[in-house]
């Protein structure tokens, strides 16, 4: 989208250079510039990346924002399990978006910068991990703290805002941890809300997007579970927010919610969705045969979840047959246009490049 490329910030244009047509946008702008719209960015882990060009695809022809991330488990200074450095990563995605003419915004953002506990080994790490995503090209960061006690939590973000704030990026920060596997986990209120974003803004840190727990779970659903996301305190959590300068919320656990609950998100402040599992099960899908049984015997002679896999097997998933790839990103491009729609996303690139004019 040509008129939004002067929105592009300076440290990625130097990257891109020039004359690219490249749309990286920093994640800052695009949410507040989008807050008052009951519609949800949709944001993918492409743990496989075979996937991304399907989900551009999408994108470009409903005319819609989309954020690429990985999570710190994802992706980071040593690949993580999908064996995708921050300098991979970025510059996979942005070739991607070269090669295909993807003119749509986009963000990429660090999802789960997590720091588990507050000694000076965990936060440095936290830190480095920062600096190479900055070198790298992301536009937008989330701190997970949200395992440490609620002081804590604003302390490592106060300390880890600083890089962030420095460069002008947008800053996700997290409060209450989504159900992972069949452990539950306490519904985030609207009272430790308030408390949390009181404690940053004594801080001078006002980040643009909260993660909440809902009731959602990571993952797959298990056949015959329940769906339950609390979409009134969700909204009571949205409104508590929004008197901090919030532009809105984050919600995980997509994969398996019913498109009909999806949609809905949107009217409970929901300004970005997270969609990870369900590109790594489109990529399984796709994949040799050969290969993905290979891949679970791996897993299940390490013990291990089959996304564990991915890192051990990128050489030979890099590698697989061009028909493969053609399936995977056609079966990439089905789903996003469903996620999209749902998501409220259509004509969410016109709307952000008129706001932004009206701004410069």
């Amino acid at each position: 989208m040509q008129r939004l490329t002067t929105a592009v910030p300076d440290t990625i244009r130097k990257k891109l250079g020039n004359s690219s047509k490249v749309c990286l946008l920093n994640g800052a702008d695009v949410f507040m510039s989008l807050k008052d719209d009951q519609a949800i960015v949709m944001a993918c882990n492409p743990r496989i990346h075979h996937v991304i060009p399907g989900i551009m695809r999408a994108a470009e022809e409903l005319d819609a924002i989309v954020v690429f991330e990985l999570t710190k488990t994802e992706g980071g200074l040593d690949g993580g399990y999908t064996g995708q450095t921050p300098e991979l990563f970025a510059s996979t995605v942005i070739d991607y978006a070269q090669r295909f003419n993807f003119t749509r915004p986009f963000v990429i953002h660090a999802d789960h910068l997590t720091v588990h506990d507050a000694t000076p080994h965990e936060f440095a790490e936290a830190e480095r991990l920062l600096e190479a995503q900055l070198m790298a090209g992301f536009t937008s960061f989330a701190i997970d703290a949200s395992f440490n006690q609620l002081e804590d939590n604003i302390d490592i973000v106060r300390r880890l805002a600083v890089l962030i704030r420095e460069e002008g990026f947008g800053l996700e920060v997290e409060l209450g941890e989504p159900k992972v596997g069949e452990k539950d986990a306490p519904l985030t209120s609207v009272e430790e809300t308030v408390a949390f974003l009181t404690g940053l803004a004594q801080r001078d840190v006002r980040p643009l997007l909260l993660s909440i727990n809902n009731g959602s779970k990571r993952g797959n659903y298990l056949e015959g579970e329940a769906v339950s996301i609390e979409l009134e305190l969700t909204g009571a959590i949205f409104h508590a927010a929004r008197e901090f300068g919030v532009a809105g919320l984050v919600q995980h656990g997509i994969t398996g919610t019913p498109l009909r609950i999806v949609g809905r998100l949107a009217e409970y402040g929901i300004r970005k969705g997270n969609i990870g599992t369900l590109w790594q099960n489109v990529a399984h899908a796709g994949l040799p045969v050969e290969l993905l049984d290979e891949m679970r015997r791996w897993a299940r002679s390490n013990n291990q979840d089959i996304k564990r896999a991915t890192g051990v097997y990128k050489e030979q998933i890099d590698a697989i047959p061009d028909e493969n790839i053609a399936m995977i990103v056609e079966m990439a491009y089905r789903e996003a246009r469903e996620f999209l729609t749902a998501f409220r996303a259509k004509g969410s690139a016109t709307r952000l490049a008129e706001r932004l004019e009206a701004t410069r």
